[in-house]
């Protein structure tokens, strides 16, 4: 038995009283093989969910329809749909409120407005509020309606995938902005000693981390060094690092004295951490060249390598407590130059954090000296020694290191 479908518009007027509930099952021999979509009709008269169900299995369309008749029963189909095909009249919601909630509930879905209504400013609006298309009932066939869900598809994927793009580059942009941040040029007009940079990120999805370093200059025969690294990886912990050595050099360049300079960065770092459990360590120098001596000073950072005389040795500081854990003052450690060819190697522990091979061994401090010490080390140039040192740490671990590295050599004279 067949009756008159009142208000619905659709090719066709006379329809069997039941909901379709799937559409285009079948696979038409001249289509290009092709995904199946998954489509969501919201709609609450059954005869006009019946007709578009009709009208996509007679193009063979490839889709699977699902039929809700309100947003509520909505809310609990929508799950893994592609495409959602909207009334705006219903029951619980009518007009562009539905709509709303609709796209707010679809994710990553597209939504296409299916109505009765030919009103062109709606559809205007329908489309600037978020929906891909609008379609009018009675305008539209098979093939027409199988073409505008597919496109309505490609479209909010397409958008999809330039938000993400946008996103990346925001990203991007945001840390090249915390990288020249975190690893600003020297501020050093000196020729007595020449200073060699180096930073790569880790593998944490190409985040930069909280490695920093810094050099100043505030006479002509002294210049300040430090090399830090705050916990962690990502913009909040690289945002802290860049403070940490904006106020380091601020600290310098306003002579504060010698044992204050770390205490005060520590009041910094605990001011504007996020979280309690944020810590940094810290390695400074500062080195008087007129009396060829370096003070250093560590707050739970590894010890800087000295390079003299063919021998390459740990400066043997006391490794002082974490910045952030328990406030205390770090204990200087004066080092004596024996010669006037020398090179002070700084870094952070990403260096010396890699496996030894398949073991559970970490290359550490004497594993590094090992390096640097290397027959082949001696042969690169100390402006290359850097770079030259982390490919070797990542062949020894088998693999990129997993955390960021930084690293300042200072050299004078022949540098060894």
């Amino acid at each position: 038995m067949t009756r008159s479908v009142p208000g619905a518009g659709l090719t066709g007027s006379t329809v069997a009283p039941l909901a379709y509930p799937h559409g285009g099952l079948g696979r038409h021999p001249a289509l290009p093989p092709g995904e199946r979509l998954r489509v969501l009709l919201v709609e609450d008269d059954e005869g006009d969910a019946f007709l578009v169900g009709e009208l996509l299995a007679e193009t063979n369309s490839m889709i699977d329809l699902l039929v809700a008749t309100s947003l509520s029963e909505a809310r609990q189909r929508i799950v893994g749909v592609d495409c959602v095909l909207l009334d705006l009249g219903l029951p619980d919601a009518q007009g562009l409120d539905g709509l709303r909630q609709v796209l707010d509930m679809s994710s990553g879905a597209a939504v296409c407005v299916l109505t009765g209504r030919s009103d062109e400013h709606l559809g205007i609006v329908a489309v600037a509020e978020g929906a891909q298309d609008y379609l009018v009932k009675g305008q539209v066939d098979g093939v027409l309606l199988t073409r505008a869900l597919r496109y309505a598809v490609e479209r909010k994927r397409a958008d999809e995938n330039a938000r993400r793009l946008r996103e990346v580059e925001l990203r991007q942009a945001e840390s090249a902005r915390l990288e020249r941040g975190l690893l600003p040029q020297p501020l050093m007009e000196t020729d007595q000693v020449a200073v060699h940079t180096f930073y790569r990120p880790g593998r944490h999805a190409a985040l930069i981390g909280g490695d920093f370093y810094d050099v100043v200059q505030t006479r002509p025969d002294r210049v300040d060094l430090i090399v830090g690294d705050v916990c962690g990886h990502g913009v909040d912990e690289a945002a802290l690092g860049v403070e940490l050595r904006v106020a380091w050099r601020a600290l310098i360049l306003a002579g504060v004295p010698d044992d204050e300079v770390l205490p005060a960065l520590e009041q910094v770092l605990i001011s504007e951490r996020r979280l309690q459990e944020i810590f940094a360590t810290v390695a400074t120098t500062r080195l008087d060249l007129a009396a060829n001596r370096a003070t250093v000073r560590l707050a739970g950072h590894p010890p800087p390598l000295l390079i003299a005389g063919g021998k390459v040795a740990p400066v043997p500081a006391p490794g002082g407590l974490l910045l952030g854990v328990r406030p205390r003052r770090p204990v200087a450690y004066d080092l004596e130059f024996a010669t006037d060819d020398w090179s002070l190697l700084m870094y952070t522990d990403g260096l010396i954090e890699g496996r030894v091979g398949d073991s559970e061994e970490r290359l550490d401090v004497p594993g590094l000296s090992e390096l640097v010490g290397d027959r082949d080390a001696q042969a690169v140039p100390l402006a290359e020694l850097p770079a030259w040192l982390v490919g070797r740490a990542e062949q020894i671990n088998g693999g990129p290191l997993a955390d960021d590295v930084a690293m300042l050599l200072v050299t004078r004279g022949g540098g060894r």
